[in-house]
């Protein structure tokens, strides 16, 4: 039986499209960076190439300390410096992407109920931002770290979507069985990754990502309310 219920962000609990969400985060960024004495291209591919040093991440070191490795190295600027520059972005200009978002569609309620059936909700974002980034993210729609019984984040994470070591991390720090989680996100390649496990899986389809267009039907699918409906009729558990 489910008991753990696990939500990918951006696209998912975050209403919006992926492809604007990349694109003015890194306008902000860029911005932010050029008063540091940052040029943008260099800067640019200093970050691009530190994130795919995260996705390729073989687990021997944590997200974070994959992307400062390949950030310094491909930029000459230090971690010790400029890792507290990030953070700063990520509290404060990195909240003005929050003008993309879509409407709503009762996130926090949606949450709250399942915690109130007694199922242990996850945040399984993929793990390529500071905690900061994705405490900022949750703001956006007014949820909150507390929401959560676990978050992903670049600092406690050492594989990305979709590797499955992804999900047998958080399935070994949350004391949980494939067999008892259901992974909701809106990309079928990453979040549907889940179902190898063993998990249930459910696309939510209202930001798919443009490359999934041809896969939906692999998977248990539908729209903002259908999942809200979906969720609800899950059972009370007893504990």
């Amino acid at each position: 039986m489910i008991n753990t219920i696990l939500f990918d962000l951006d696209g998912t609990l975050l209403p919006m499209d992926q492809d604007e969400f990349v694109q003015t985060y890194f306008k902000e960024i860029i911005r932010t960076m050029a008063k540091h004495g940052c040029e943008a291209e260099p800067l640019s591919k200093a970050i691009w190439t530190g994130t795919y040093a995260m996705v390729e991440n073989d687990g021997s070191k944590t997200n974070r300390e994959a992307f400062f490795d390949t950030f310094t190295s491909q930029s000459s600027l230090d971690t010790k410096t400029y890792e507290p520059i990030f953070d700063a972005f990520y509290l404060n200009e990195f909240n003005l992407v929050k003008r993309i978002l879509g409407a709503s569609y009762g996130q926090k309620e949606m949450i709250t109920e399942l915690h109130e059936k007694n199922y242990k909700v996850i945040l399984a974002t993929a793990p390529v931002f500071p905690r900061a980034a994705v405490e900022s993210r949750l703001q956006w729609v007014s949820l909150e770290a507390s929401d959560f019984d676990y978050i992903t984040s670049y600092e406690n994470c050492h594989y990305c979507k979709p590797n499955v070591a992804y999900y047998q991390e958080i399935l070994d720090q949350a004391g949980a069985a494939a067999e008892e989680c259901l992974m909701i996100g809106n990309n079928a390649r990453d979040d549907m990754a889940a179902g190898k496990l063993g998990m249930e899986t459910f696309l939510l389809t209202d930001y798919l990502e443009k490359t999934d267009s041809d896969r939906v039907s692999e998977f248990r699918n539908g729209k903002q309310e259908e999942l809200k409906a979906f969720l609800k009729a899950l059972p009370v558990l007893a504990y």
